[in-house]
């Protein structure tokens, strides 16, 4: 994969957060440019399936080369919404699904390819040979160069890759506040393939969420923050990027200011020491 080492996450660019117009849109997109992150993260349900639309609008009207950038989707969610009729929210991650999402989302994007495909969440019926087959059909037309997954565990990963052994990656939650992911075999598989994990909600709960965690974190960030010249949110970036597996966090964020101010993370090299007393702080305890 050859992406930014930040990845622009655009959940709440349309109505699902900031409800920008398409010129916010191009600005944020002008700006993300400019710090040289160039991959984009979507997913087909993102603003009730109008988010796609309403990037691919935006920056079709931007004249910038379509190789400058990476377009990242996900799919196999069915949510009812306007869009679309669904009598509930379930997985469908047959062959005939995946295809149709995917020349809906290429639509969307006023695309010829996207960069990486995953599959947005396992599914109890998920079936690995139709799933298999579904890429290859995407792979061979060209309609897709990547493929990978989201929110599996390792043992679901292994079960896609049996069948589709080119799997590029495994996009999970990981932050300081939910830690799990260092713990539970998923980027411990990732470092095994030598494949880079994406990682989502990268904030965590750390300002959203008013707790003694919080509260441990905080009193650990008031020494950092004056020590690395750099604020939380920054720090909270850095937490993710020390680790060896070279994660690669999706910032959230629909405002100019917040990307420019992020990308500022790439230059903290968090010592041994600070990265397990913020994990400490995130346990509540010692680590064993």
């Amino acid at each position: 994969m050859d992406f930014s080492k930040i990845i622009i996450g655009v959940m709440r660019w349309g109505i699902w957060g900031a409800d920008h117009s398409e010129k916010g849109v191009q600005k944020l997109i002008e700006t993300s440019l400019e710090e040289n992150l160039s991959t984009f993260d979507h997913a087909d349900i993102y603003g009730g399936y109008t988010t796609e639309e309403l990037f691919g609008n935006a920056f079709s009207e931007m004249k910038i080369d379509r190789e400058k950038i990476q377009l990242i989707t996900k799919c196999g969610i069915c949510m009812p919404s306007e869009k679309k009729n669904f009598p509930l929210k379930y997985y469908n991650y047959s062959k005939e699904y995946i295809l149709n999402q995917v020349d809906e989302s290429l639509k969307n994007l006023k695309t010829d390819y996207i960069d990486l495909l995953l599959l947005h969440r396992p599914s109890p019926l998920m079936n690995p040979e139709e799933i298999a087959a579904a890429f290859g059909v995407l792979r061979s037309s060209g309609k897709v160069r990547d493929f990978g997954v989201s929110n599996f565990t390792a043992s679901q990963f292994d079960l896609i890759s049996k069948y589709f052994p080119q799997l590029v990656t495994n996009q999970v939650e990981a932050s300081l506040t939910e830690t799990k992911a260092f713990y539970d075999g998923t980027i411990d598989q990732m470092m095994q393939k030598k494949l880079q994990p994406m990682a989502w909600s990268v904030m965590g709960t750390y300002f959203s969420e008013d707790s003694e965690r919080t509260a441990r974190i905080k009193s650990v960030f008031d020494e950092l923050t004056v020590k690395y010249n750099a604020d939380e949110a920054q720090l909270l970036l850095a937490f993710l990027l020390k680790h060896p597996s070279k994660i690669l966090p999706i910032i959230g964020t629909s405002k100019v200011e917040s990307i420019k101010s992020l990308k500022k993370s790439l230059q903290i090299n968090l010592e041994i020491e600070d990265w397990f007393s913020l994990l400490e702080a995130s346990l509540g305890h010692d680590v064993p």
